[in-house]
């Protein structure tokens, strides 16, 4: 059987198993919480399924910047919360838990503190890191910029820029290679999370991703493998492991 039949297969399978769980059993999960500066202000939360984002509701914050969101979920998934398109979190309710935040609406990505699911807490974690390494690449983004300008006005010297760069540059490194370290720790350490997929994916800037499949295809298969073992049914289980096959093959042919 061709790649293509067996990728188009799978494909089937994996939608059957998608519509046997939206039509399985359902468990009642909570999202609550009170942000500093949110008095009247809007949340948004959406369902991450491994085919897209589901846009569920909108709240309203009361005059205390409480609000409180509560659905049914099939299988354990991802839960977006987010005030904009750059400030979000991601939650991994467990059936039956309310998930409680705190945060400042202004800032939330930065401030938020979750009590409820292990998972969650482990996102937390993860992005508490994260927001080092981004404070990092800002101070270096700042530094860089000041000393384009002290270049330009001529307050600086080229060699003296050069010199410059030099240092921020050997901290841009060191900085990646720390975050990179701490996502393939949070794999292994955390294997058969569904939390170890985020920390596989995350990005340490725009144009450059921690964890690189060509180089570290590894954790590719730390990460599936530990999901097929505590979640063998999951359809983000099912979704990744049509992604290791593929990438496999990819490398199959290079």
């Amino acid at each position: 059987m061709n790649f293509c039949r067996k990728t188009f297969l799978r494909n089937i399978l994996g939608a059957l198993v998608l519509l046997t769980a939206a039509c399985g059993g359902k468990h009642k999960i909570a999202i609550e919480g009170t942000l500093e500066n949110g008095a009247g202000k809007v949340i948004y939360i959406e369902e991450m399924t491994p085919e897209a984002r589901i846009f569920l509701d909108s709240i309203t914050l009361d005059k205390q910047g409480r609000f409180r969101f509560s659905c049914e979920m099939s299988y354990k998934t991802f839960y977006n919360l987010h005030i904009n398109e750059t400030d979000y979190i991601v939650l991994l309710p467990d059936y039956g838990k309310d998930e409680e935040i705190t945060g400042n609406y202004d800032n939330l990505m930065d401030t938020y503190t979750v009590n409820g699911s292990h998972d969650s807490q482990l996102l937390w974690q993860l992005q508490k890191y994260t927001n080092d390494g981004i404070a990092t690449l800002q101070e270096i983004g700042d530094t860089d910029r000041k000393n384009r300008q002290a270049l330009a006005d001529g307050t600086m010297t080229q060699q003296q820029y050069d010199e410059a760069h030099t240092v921020t540059d050997s901290i841009y490194l060191a900085t990646y290679f720390d975050q990179q370290q701490y996502a393939c720790n949070f794999i292994e350490e955390n294997a058969g999370s569904l939390a170890t997929v985020i920390a596989l994916y995350k990005p340490f800037n725009v144009n450059k991703p921690l964890i690189e499949p060509e180089d570290n295809f590894i954790y590719y298969e730390t990460v599936l493998n530990g999901l097929e073992a505590e979640l063998p049914d999951n359809p983000h289980t099912l979704n990744f492991k049509n992604t290791v096959e593929h990438l496999r093959y990819q490398y199959a042919r290079q």
